[in-house]
């Protein structure tokens, strides 16, 4: 019989035996407090005079000290216990039942005036027990770890973990457990190089994840650095991608705050890890105070940035959050998820159309939010160039504009658009609707000084319905090719949970007419980003190959945070800036001009590009 298929069958024996886990539990106990009761007699007594007199064997003896047991056992839950998963905690619920029932033991015996056997055993026999049993536990639970190391398949799974921080010491205590083999840490800091962290030995830095003699027999890189720098976790995840290894890593610092996953939930790489920044630094009492105790109305409630400000925002504990979507099984979806995550959180469902401006009135005459945050949004490029101009102007801009009405009419305190970086300059008939969406915020600023409203702008996320990571991925399992617009092409990128944090901090400190601009930090290079997804595949750009297809309507080959002639003032948050447009006359431009929106919108496309010039003088389109 080999190794892979001795351990195969040990684990399906383990399993078997687990059916029947309390009887085997109770009877094994019973074995093991019995023998301790006679090594205890052993040990006291010597070998020669324990067996000449055998006290150990009197059976009422026996019998009263092993029901003492399994009946303080019992009592306490011990049977119930998951050898398999015996820990520190567990141990100590075994050491405070031997040493209570070596007591009621004791008790006993000294009552029935049982002079024969010696104090020294009754004071002895609950250690001798505490060991006895502890060390079956501890024996069964590295018998299943060993049968779990080769896997479901047969295949040993052996990992390098890059990192030996707090994050690697959990990892290891629940990896453990799933049938991994740890065969070393790596890490940067020279203090770490040769301890041992829940017995696993920091082997080197980071950097020798290359070395043969370092990988071994290793099977998979681990990444666990939740918390270190962006440039450090990137770099990390680049050296364990060279390896050729299979690359996973521990959920990212957003997934734990949220309580979404634990640190031993791995899980593969993903474009946000490759591009992830530093935690994000928020004044949560400032948040809170804006959101706790509100009714919070969220349009394109189930949309990729409406979904994650309805998950932010649950967490601020609000009175009500109002959920209004166009799509049915969007709002059936994050419905579902908020009353699983947030059970005591009252949620409003409303199937709802931001062009329907005497809905939006009666919900909000109906609810009145205190917090509206509108994020319903047309936002794919081309198809927006594609005769669908007038469905963007009507969605994009009336939309806003009937929002913003609904939430003044009702008394709100805050209205926050969604707003774009793809405002600013405009190439795109989207952009531009977004950018006039943004001055009819700026004018209902004016008209309705009882309620704050603002716009937030923000580049790409990652993960957003309509993004090109979740194309380029089903490009790669179909083996290529992946299609990249240009090679030249750069964008601005955030990952969904920081923008929508960010989001709430801009909600909560920005002023009424206001546009806050989002810090996206370094553009990337999407051929860049395509490139590492291949790697982290486990392939090489020659066995997927990318081929350019050119620009697409409207698209341009970067994105803009400002107009050229816009300046930007701080806050206290670094990744938050308030923009100074340079919109002089705008404002009064706005009343007139939504009155011809309709009628545009109706005539199509060349009569909805016009109407936006009308607007927004630097939009610049081919249309």
């Amino acid at each position: 019989m080999n190794g892979a298929h001795f351990w195969s069958r040990l684990d399906r024996l383990l399993a078997r035996l687990r059916t029947r886990r309390e009887a085997l539990s109770m009877v094994l106990d019973g074995v093991v407090i019995a023998l301790a009761w006679n090594f205890t007699y052993l040990f006291r007594l010597g070998f020669e005079r324990w067996w000449s007199a055998r006290p150990g064997y009197d059976p009422w003896v026996m019998a009263g000290v092993i029901a003492a047991y399994l009946v303080v056992f019992a009592l306490m839950g011990i049977p119930r216990g998951m050898w398999r998963f015996v820990g520190v905690r567990e141990l100590r619920r075994l050491g405070t039942a031997c040493f209570a029932a070596g007591a009621l033991c004791a008790v006993a015996v000294l009552m029935a005036h049982l002079h024969a056997v010696p104090r020294a055993v009754l004071a002895l026999h609950p250690l001798m027990s505490l060991l006895g049993v502890c060390g079956v536990r501890i024996a069964y639970r590295m018998l299943y770890e060993n049968a779990r190391q080769h896997g479901d398949n047969g295949t040993p799974r052996r990992a390098l973990v890059l990192g030996a921080g707090e994050a690697a010491r959990m990892l290891l205590a629940g990896i453990h457990r799933q049938g991994w083999r740890v065969l070393g840490l790596l890490d940067d800091d020279p203090a770490k190089l040769g301890a041992r962290i829940g017995g696993v030995q920091v082997l080197g830095t980071l950097a020798d994840v290359g070395r043969e003699d370092i990988r071994g027999d290793a099977t998979h890189v681990i990444v666990a650095m939740p918390g270190a720098p962006d440039t450090a976790r990137r770099r990390a995840l680049e050296l364990a991608a060279a390896t050729g290894l299979h690359v996973l890593t521990v959920p990212s610092v957003d997934e734990l705050r949220q309580g979404l996953s634990a640190v031993d939930r791995l899980r593969n790489v993903e474009a946000e890890d490759l591009l992830g920044r530093d935690p994000v630094v928020l004044d949560e009492a400032g948040i809170a105070e804006t959101l706790n105790g509100k009714t919070v109305l969220i349009t394109g409630a189930g949309g990729s940035i409406g979904s994650e400000l309805c998950r932010q925002v649950a967490r601020y504990g609000p009175a009500r959050l109002v959920l209004y979507e166009l799509g049915e099984f969007n709002l059936y979806s994050i419905e579902q998820e908020l009353s699983d995550r947030f059970a005591h959180l009252p949620l409003v469902r409303l199937v709802g159309d931001v062009k329907d401006l005497q809905h939006l009135r009666a919900t909000c005459a109906r609810w009145r939010p205190q917090v509206l945050f509108h994020a319903a949004a047309f936002k794919h490029v081309p198809l927006m160039e594609e005769d669908n101009a007038g469905a963007a102007l009507r969605n994009n801009t009336l939309g806003t504009y009937h929002a913003a009405l609904a939430a003044a009419e009702a008394g709100a305190e805050r209205f926050v658009l969604i707003s774009t970086d793809k405002a600013v300059n405009p190439t795109n008939v989207m952009g531009a609707t977004k950018r006039a969406a943004e001055l009819v915020v700026s004018a209902m600023a004016a008209q309705h000084p009882r309620t704050r409203f603002m716009a937030v702008r923000f580049g790409n996320v990652l993960g957003s319905s309509g993004s090109v990571i979740p194309k380029f991925k089903e490009q790669i399992a179909r083996g290529g090719p992946v299609t990249v617009t240009h090679p030249d092409i750069i964008r601005y990128f955030m990952t969904i949970p920081e923008a929508a944090r960010l989001v709430l901090q801009a909600a909560a400190i920005g002023d009424s007419g206001q546009v806050l601009v989002l810090d996206m930090g370094e553009p990337v290079r999407i051929v860049d980003l395509a490139r590492q997804l291949i790697r982290l595949a486990g392939m090489t750009p020659d066995e997927v190959p990318i081929v350019f297809s050119g620009l697409r309507p409207g698209e341009k080959l970067f994105e803009e945070l400002l107009a050229d002639n816009d300046t930007t003032l701080p806050t206290r948050f670094e990744r938050l800036r308030i923009a100074r447009l340079n919109d002089e006359g705008a404002r009064e431009r706005v009343g007139p001009w939504l009155q011809r929106c309709e009628a545009a919108a109706r005539e199509g496309d060349a009569a909805v590009r016009e109407c936006l010039r009308e607007l927004v003088p630097e939009f610049r389109s081919g249309g």
